[in-house]
């Protein structure tokens, strides 16, 4: 049977500890028991914990063996502001693929009032992340950052990909292949209305590559989980796919 995995609080050598509402949800919930085993991750590796302590908010743990490790590629989303509750679930799903970074970023087109209301969400963003990361077994959550500009989140040094439904030929799969992105890659995917003919020269600019998930428009959250899916699935074989119901046919 598979073990639950669980991202530390505390970590001091051999011992590691969940603490506040982290700690009651193993207590309450699940029940915990001293000397029951899961696997905890303490940010650099992930080790087979036994149960040592269980108090109302804090579970300590003795650890063991590191467990092997499936690396993954650094996957950087730049993840246009839209509609909280559908952000809210890319930014869980994004998490659950594999992305190493979600960079919250105000396009032009990005509603006014939720831009202005986007810094009081990140703690929340990253509560969504870590609970993600836990679920699918990750050994740490992404960075969750604070929304920036877009002028302020052009740069990174690896190959850089900016998802349009304006790209006429190049499909993602296609430059991704052709890209070299087995060490680093971004993604920038816009929001409801997509990327600004101003924004776009922008990107362009600054050495980007446009490309598209096909001919059918969808929502900005689809073209997020969909993007980040195809490229775990050309360099991550073993990584998270999506559920095998799922009837999306993608670029």
């Amino acid at each position: 049977m598979t073990r639950r995995r669980w991202i530390a609080d505390e970590v001091l050598g051999d011992r590691a500890a969940l603490v506040g509402d982290h700690a009651a949800h193993l207590v309450r919930v699940l029940r915990a028991r001293i000397g029951q085993e899961f696997d905890i991750s303490t940010g650099d590796s992930t080790r087979r914990g036994r149960i040592i302590s269980i108090g109302e908010n804090r579970v300590e743990f003795d650890l063991a063996g590191v467990l092997p490790a499936n690396p993954l590629i650094d996957l950087t989303l730049l993840l246009s502001i839209f509609k909280f509750d559908r952000m809210e679930w890319a930014i869980e799903k994004c998490t659950e693929l594999g992305a190493a970074r979600i960079v919250p970023v105000i396009a032009e087109r990005s509603d006014s009032h939720l831009a202005a209301a986007s810094a009081k969400r990140v703690e929340r963003w990253r509560r969504i992340a870590h609970e993600s990361a836990e679920q699918s077994r990750r050994s740490s959550p992404p960075e969750i950052d604070a929304p920036l500009k877009l002028s302020e989140a052009l740069s990174y040094p690896c190959p850089r990909i900016v998802l349009s439904e304006l790209e006429p030929e190049k499909s993602l799969r296609d430059v991704l292949n052709g890209s070299g992105v087995e060490n680093g890659v971004a993604l920038a995917i816009g929001p409801e209305g997509g990327w600004t003919d101003r924004e776009l020269e922008r990107f362009f600019k600054a050495g980007w590559t446009s490309a598209s998930l096909g001919k059918t428009i969808v929502r900005a959250e689809t073209a997020a989980i969909a993007a980040v899916a195809i490229a775990f699935s050309l360099f991550n074989p073993r990584a998270p796919q999506l559920h095998p119901d799922s009837s999306q046919h993608l670029g």
